[in-house]
């Protein structure tokens, strides 16, 4: 399990432009990032197989072309319950507090890419520990919290 790209945007609801490095905010998110602030999808995640499953459906997509912060590879991330930690590289700790998301409309994504994946397989995280992260990471899940109450879509 490990971090294959990392991505921010300065607008909500386009695509992200991908760095290979990003600092992370302790109840923020992402530096930089528009979805980042004291809410409870500070960080978005999505597996690069569901990217690759959307290529293989006809679409010109790639990293960040869902608006995720963090693809990985070999995280089942929407099967994870709500309230699982997970460690990123060597100091970063989320915790899911979403799974999905329901989209009251199609959005400059679902445009330009002819789907969006993120509402049926991205989750979403508050940040519990800042730090630095980089494409290559370590990803390691940990304890599932007694938080598994909070909202799941």
């Amino acid at each position: 399990m490990k971090i294959v790209s990392i991505a921010v945007s300065r607008k909500k609801g386009t695509r992200k432009t991908l760095v290979g490095r990003a600092t992370v905010v302790e109840n923020h998110g992402l530096e930089g990032d528009a979805h980042a602030g004291p809410w409870h999808r500070q960080v978005s995640f999505l597996a690069a197989e569901s990217i690759q499953g959307a290529r293989e459906k006809g679409l010109d997509v790639d990293f960040g072309d869902f608006a995720e912060n963090v693809a990985t590879v070999g995280v089942d991330w929407p099967h994870l319950p709500v309230g699982t930690q997970v460690k990123l590289g060597t100091d970063v700790i989320v915790e899911i507090s979403q799974i999905g998301k329901t989209c009251h409309k199609p959005c400059a994504i679902y445009y330009q890419a002819g789907d969006c994946i993120m509402p049926r397989e991205g989750v979403f995280a508050r940040v519990l520990r800042g730090g630095e992260i980089a494409c290559g990471d370590a990803i390691e899940l940990m304890a599932t919290s007694g938080a598994a109450s909070g909202p799941q879509k």
